[in-house]
């Protein structure tokens, strides 16, 4: 599977903007399976809650349709981040898989919300942590600060994950998550792991780009630096069988000893 990640400066408050802007990378694109944007790509992330209260959309909505109707028209799957109202009132930060026929697949809500600016926007989302197959392969979602905990991609990967697409807004002075914490999710959960991340600012936030394909064996075998670019690999199942010949985390688990870890 071709994978692609966008990775981009923010163009906040400007949903139109961001909708034509992934008509074009979409368009430019060829021979893509997959295209990942970054997290609340469609409003920008550091636009605070007045503004994420107005621009929030339905899962179904207009953005929706309209990308649908972008992945049905060049036969990729678009994976992007918005701030979702939920049917129950609450707005989350949400990301959403709609597939090549323009179905979607997925819809998740980010379940560990980050400092100060993602609690005064969010809602936290639920327990709820869906593998789906896309081409052939499984693929779980997770949102920036829900990679930090091993304990949601080790879920994903006991689930069947063999990707995990992780849409991102992540800043200085947190480069090395995206250098070595990508890595080592994608190492020890032998599983591919793709990281799509802003570049630039957007108001007191410097974001710090870096994203990242990284391997089952933790190779980088796609790195965007700090400029605006398309970053592309293709993946390859016999890289998840070659890391499960010479790597025994799964396998040496023991999750006797671990219970006590999941109380507070």
């Amino acid at each position: 599977m071709r994978v692609a990640l966008y990775q981009c400066t923010p163009l906040p408050l400007d949903v139109a903007g961001n909708l034509q802007r992934l008509h074009d990378i979409a368009h430019q694109a060829k021979d893509i399976d997959l295209l990942v944007l970054p997290e609340m790509f469609l409003t920008g992330y550091n636009i605070g809650a007045p503004a994420v209260a107005r621009l929030a959309q339905t899962r179904d909505g207009d953005a929706a349709q309209q990308i649908a109707g972008l992945a049905k028209a060049t036969g990729m799957a678009i994976v992007y981040g918005y701030p979702e109202r939920g049917a129950d009132g609450q707005i989350y930060n949400s990301v959403q898989l709609i597939d090549a026929h323009g179905k979607s697949l997925c819809n998740y809500r980010k379940t560990h919300l980050f400092g100060e600016l993602d609690h005064s926007m969010f809602t936290k989302g639920p327990d709820a942590f869906p593998v789906i197959e896309l081409n052939g392969w499984k693929l779980g979602l997770l949102i920036c600060y829900d990679l930090e905990f091993p304990e949601n991609t080790r879920r994903l990967a006991l689930a069947g994950a063999e990707l995990i697409v992780v849409p991102t807004a992540n800043m200085a002075p947190y480069d090395f998550i995206a250098d070595v914490t990508v890595r080592c999710r994608a190492f020890e959960n032998q599983c591919y792991v793709a990281y799509a991340n802003y570049c630039g600012h957007e108001g007191s936030i410097h974001y710090c780009g870096q994203s990242s394909i990284a391997a089952p064996n933790g190779q980088q075998v796609a790195l965007a630096q700090q400029d605006e670019i398309l970053i592309v690999a293709t993946l390859d199942h016999q890289q998840l069988l070659d890391a499960k010949n010479g790597n025994f985390y799964l396998a040496d688990r023991r999750p006797e000893l671990y219970r006590e870890l999941s109380k507070r």
